[in-house]
C-alpha cells in the first residue's frame, strides 16, 4: 500500500515539534507498523533500517517521514507517546541484510510444510502466509478460517519443526487478496492492496439498489466475496432514490396490475410491466403519483401513459451505394506481372541487357565529364573558334606518321619469292 506524502516539502520551524516517530513496512508492503526515532536520524523513504523486535532485531524499509506519519497514526487511533512503541535502532548494515535474506528465502518452504502439518492434524484452517522475523527467531502464521480454531496442539509442532517463536494471526478472505495481490475486473490494481484498509460489509442490497442484476460470479471479487466496489456509489443512490414514491410497486389499471421492474435515477422514470405483454413502459414520477392517488380513491384508470423517450445520439447515416468499376487502374499490376514473366523466361537476356545498359550509361557519363573538363579551361573566344588547335596539330603529325610507316617498303627477303601473278611458289632446287 503505496501512500502519497504531500507534506514531504514542509520546512520544519520548531525541531522539538518535529514528529519523532517514522512508518516502516515489511514484506515489500503487506505490513506496516509505526517505530520511535528517539534522535532524530535523517531517514528518507526507501531506507532499510533495523529496528527493535521479539526478542531480536528486525529489518524493513522506510515509507513515510514527517508530519504525514501523524496523520496515519490518527487514521489508526495510535498515540504518540505510546510507551510500547518499539525504536528504531539504525541504518541495517551488510550483516543484517545477509541475514534478513537468508531468513526471508525460508518463507516458501515454510509455507508448504506449515499446510501439511494442519492437514495430518485436521484442522479446519488455511495457512496464508508466514513471515520470518530478520534474524530469524520469529515467525508469524497467517491463516483463514471460518470459525475458532483450537491451534494449542499445532503451535508446539511448529516451534519444534521450524525452532522459532510462533506467532498465530486470523485474517480475513479480503485481507488475504490484499497481499497476494493482483488485476480486478476494471482493469486496475485491487482496491485491498493498494488504498484500501478498512473492509466495511457488503450485502446484495446494495446491488438492488443500484438495479444491478444479483450473479453472483459478476458481483464477486477475488477473494470470493461480494465485491468493496458496490458501496462506493450506493450513497449516491440512497440520496437519489429518497425522491421515488414508496410503496408504489403494483399500480391497478383497467388492463390489470402493473408491476414496477427498476428505477431509473438519472432520468427519473419508473418501469413498468403489465400482464398481457412483455413490454415495459416507463412511466414518470408525476404519473405514478397520480395513478397511485386515483387507486387509494378506488379509480382504475384506463391506460398507463407512458413517457416517449426520444435517443439524444445521433442516428448514424448508412453511406450510399457508390459504383467503383471501372475508376481504379490495373496497369501498375500488369506490368509487374509482365516484368516477372519476362525475367523468367530469358534471365540471361535480360542479364546482359542490364548489363549493356550500364555500360553505356557509364561512357555517356565518361564522355559529358571530358567535355565539361576542355570546356572548363577554354576562354570564351577558344570555345567559340572550335577544339584546341595544338590538340589538332598533333593528332595531324600522329596520323601523317602512320602514313609515312604504312608507305615503307620492306626490306627484300632473299629466301622469300613469290609468284607477282599469284601462282603457287617455285619449288626450291634439289641437292
Amino acid at each position: 500500500m503505496n501512500t502519497y506524502d504531500w507534506l514531504h516539502n514542509l520546512p520544519i520551524s520548531d525541531m522539538d515539534s518535529a514528529c519523532k516517530v517514522i512508518e516502516v513496512s515489511f514484506s515489500q508492503g503487506t505490513r506496516k507498523d509505526f517505530f520511535r526515532n528517539p534522535t532524530l536520524q535523517p531517514f528518507e523513504k526507501g531506507d532499510i533500517i533495523a529496528v527493535e523486535g521479539i526478542s531480536g532485531f528486525d529489518v524493513g524499509q522506510v515509507s513515510l517521514t514527517g508530519e504525514i506519519v501523524r496523520l496515519q497514526m490518527k487514521k489508526r487511533n495510535i498515540k504518540e507517546d505510546n510507551p510500547e512503541m518499539k525504536k528504531v535502532l539504525r541504518i541495517a548494515t551488510v550483516r543484517d541484510i545477509e541475514i534478513w535474506k537468508q531468513n526471508k528465502a525460508r518463507e516458501p518452504e515454510a509455507v508448504i510444510r506449515s499446510r501439511a502439518i494442519a492437514r495430518q492434524l485436521r484442522l479446519d484452517m488455511k495457512i496464508s502466509q508466514v513471515e520470518m522475523q530478520a534474524d530469524g527467531r520469529k515467525a508469524t502464521f497467517f491463516y483463514i478460517a471460518d470459525g475458532r480454531v483450537d491451534f494449542r496442539e499445532l503451535i508446539k509442532v511448529y516451534a519444534s519443526e521450524f525452532r522459532v517463536k510462533v506467532e498465530m494471526r486470523q485474517i480475513g478472505a479480503r485481507q488475504e487478496a490484499g497481499k497476494v495481490g493482483g488485476i480486478g475486473s476494471c482493469g486496475r490494481e485491487l482496491c485491498c492492496s493498494t488504498w484500501l484498509t478498512d473492509f466495511s460489509s457488503v450485502n446484495t442490497t446494495a446491488a438492488r439498489y443500484q438495479n444491478l442484476s444479483i450473479n453472483q460470479t459478476k458481483l464477486s471479487g477475488q477473494c470470493g466475496r461480494l465485491k468493496c466496489c458496490l458501496n462506493y456509489e450506493l450513497d449516491t443512490y440512497l440520496d437519489a432514490l429518497q425522491h421515488f414514491p414508496d410503496h408504489c410497486d403494483v399500480l391497478q389499471v383497467a388492463k390489470g396490475n402493473a408491476f414496477l421492474i427498476k428505477k431509473d435515477i438519472f432520468k427519473n422514470l419508473m418501469w413498468y410491466t403489465l400482464p398481457d405483454s412483455n413490454k415495459q413502459y416507463p412511466l414518470s414520477i408525476e404519473r405514478v403519483q397520480k395513478i397511485k392517488a386515483l387507486n387509494q380513491q378506488g379509480i382504475r384508470p384506463e391506460e398507463l401513459e407512458p413517457v416517449e423517450l426520444v435517443s439524444s445520439k445521433p442516428k448514424d447515416e448508412e453511406p450510399e451505394f457508390v459504383e467503383l468499376v471501372g475508376q481504379i487502374s490495373l496497369r501498375s499490376l500488369d506490368k509487374a506481372a509482365d516484368k516477372k514473366r519476362r525475367q523468367k523466361q530469358n534471365p540471361n537476356q535480360a542479364r546482359q541487357q542490364g548489363g549493356q545498359q550500364q555500360k553505356q550509361q557509364g561512357q555517356q557519363q565518361g564522355g559529358n565529364r571530358g567535355q565539361q573538363q576542355q570546356g572548363g579551361n577554354l576562354n570564351p573566344q577558344q570555345r567559340q573558334q572550335g577544339p584546341n588547335p595544338q590538340r589538332q596539330q598533333g593528332g595531324q603529325q600522329k596520323q601523317q606518321g602512320g602514313q609515312s610507316g604504312n608507305n615503307q617498303q620492306r626490306p627484300n627477303n632473299p629466301n622469300r619469292n613469290r609468284n607477282p601473278q599469284g601462282g603457287q611458289r617455285p619449288n626450291k632446287p634439289k641437292n
